[in-house]
């Protein structure tokens, strides 16, 4: 990692230490004024604890985004060989709810082993899964699936959502973009997966067009 990178990981770490203390406080307190009947002042007040209690969590959320986007800046490399299919089947229990709810099916090939960072590895199949769950116009359908590249293994996972514009392609890795505002987005999980594959010497990019779904892929080197 050089100075610069270095520097980025260690100023959002301590912005992300330093914010989420406060804003853990706003929404306990918050939280316990909603619950505290008598103390209400007015018909509205329940409302606007409420509006308050939403902020403080949309806030909490996004100091975890960027705690997470400083991690993925510093990517623990390794020669151990690293089970993408495993990560692949924890990530679908955790993500095990939104499967659910949104009638997804999740389908998988058999998939390779990979020296790299277990963690931050799995932190980018978890953001392109979630990332396929939202972005949907029906129910999803996810499969992911791995090419073998000579000397890399090229990872894909493709959905059959609405599609990104061709003009949109490259601008959805960069911090904070969104293409669809969904609740509880932070417009960092694409930017996360980028830092952690480039961090591991890969690329990333997507393949798309209106209406026809989107395949994300990704390259990791076999050494």
């Amino acid at each position: 990692m050089d100075e610069h990178r270095q520097e980025l990981r260690d100023f959002l770490l301590r912005a992300c230490h330093d914010l989420r203390t406060p804003v853990r406080a706003v929404r306990t307190n918050a939280e316990l004024l909603l619950k505290s009947r008598e103390k209400r002042e007015g018909p509205e007040f329940d409302q606007v604890l409420g509006f308050l209690v939403d902020g403080a969590a949309s806030a909490d959320v996004l100091v975890q985004a960027l705690s997470n986007y400083a991690l993925a800046l510093r990517v623990e490399r390794n020669s151990l060989p690293v089970p993408m299919a495993v990560l692949w089947n924890t990530v679908k229990v955790k993500l095990a709810g939104d499967i659910r709810d949104s009638g997804a099916e999740v389908t998988e090939d058999r998939l390779p082993r990979v020296p790299g960072d277990p963690d931050r590895l799995m932190q980018v199949l978890e953001n392109l899964l979630r990332n396929a769950i939202q972005n949907r116009s029906g129910a999803p359908r996810i499969h992911m699936h791995a090419e073998d590249g000579g000397t890399e293994w090229i990872f894909a996972i493709r959905d059959n959502g609405p599609g990104i514009a061709a003009d949109d392609l490259q601008r959805i890795f960069r911090p904070f973009e969104r293409l669809r505002r969904e609740r509880g987005s932070t417009g960092l999980g694409l930017a996360i997966c980028r830092e952690i594959v480039e961090g591991h010497g890969g690329k990333i990019w997507a393949e798309s067009a209106m209406g026809e779904g989107t395949t994300f892929r990704f390259n990791l080197p076999k050494e």
